[in-house]
């Protein structure tokens, strides 16, 4: 018993050492410092095209919660169309959209 208790934790330990003749892992680029052909970081871009979406989707953004406002006050207490539900899962996706955007930097 001892013998297989021992052959097996030398098996193991030869097995968990690395070769040393395999080459050095070559370092990836910074993918932050790409440029693009027109000479700009391509991080810049990025965020530039972020931002203009941000803005567009912030504007949709207050036009359902308008949309959601009047059609609360305008029904029923205990009646909702399920257009205004669609809407209030717009409004959701749109936050979480805005919000993963903002997240990255």
């Amino acid at each position: 018993m001892r013998l297989v208790c021992l052959l097996s934790l030398c098996v193991v330990l030869l097995l968990g050492q690395a070769p040393q003749d395999l080459p050095p892992i070559a370092p990836r680029p910074e993918s932050r410092d790409l440029k693009l052909p027109n000479g700009k970081l391509q991080r810049d871009e990025i965020a530039k095209a972020d931002y203009k979406k941000n803005l567009e989707d912030a504007s949709q953004l207050v036009q359902l919660s308008q949309d959601v406002k009047e059609a609360l006050q305008n029904g029923d207490q205990y009646v909702v169309s399920v257009r205004t539900i669609k809407k209030l899962d717009d409004i959701d996706k749109l936050s979480r959209s805005i919000r993963g955007r903002l997240k990255r930097y």
